[in-house]
């Protein structure tokens, strides 16, 4: 049974960080392409940081230069690092599998986490 469980998430000021951690059991890690998505109250589900099997990453614009993705195949663990939080930054978080390639579109994910809130306030 995959199982993908989100972590990390919280309550910061404008400016803060926070790291999220996605703890996998189940998968073959390191065969996966990996994903942090984000979702905020009306708005469509958003991939945020994506990483490929040889720890290629990429970024979507608004987050450049503030969010880090990385992995640790001995753990099974995806992160997410995130400086410089902004209010536009409060959504629900999410880490997702794939085999599609490094993709920002959610369709392209197989598997995924129940997902942690990250709120931040002015």
């Amino acid at each position: 049974q995959v199982q993908l469980v989100e972590s990390g998430g919280g309550s910061v000021q404008a400016g803060g960080s926070l790291r999220l951690s996605c703890v996998t059991s189940g998968i073959a890690f390191d065969r996966y392409y990996w994903g942090w998505f984000r979702q905020a109250p009306g708005k469509e589900r958003e991939g945020v940081a994506i990483i490929d099997l040889a720890g290629v990453t990429r970024n979507v614009d608004s987050v450049k230069g503030r969010f880090s993705v990385s992995q640790d195949n001995a753990k099974n663990t995806l992160y997410l690092q995130m400086n410089s939080l902004k209010p536009e930054d409060t959504a629900i978080y999410y880490c997702a599998a794939g085999t599609r390639g490094l993709v920002f579109a959610p369709e392209s994910y197989t598997y995924w986490g129940q997902g942690t809130q990250v709120t931040v306030s002015s």
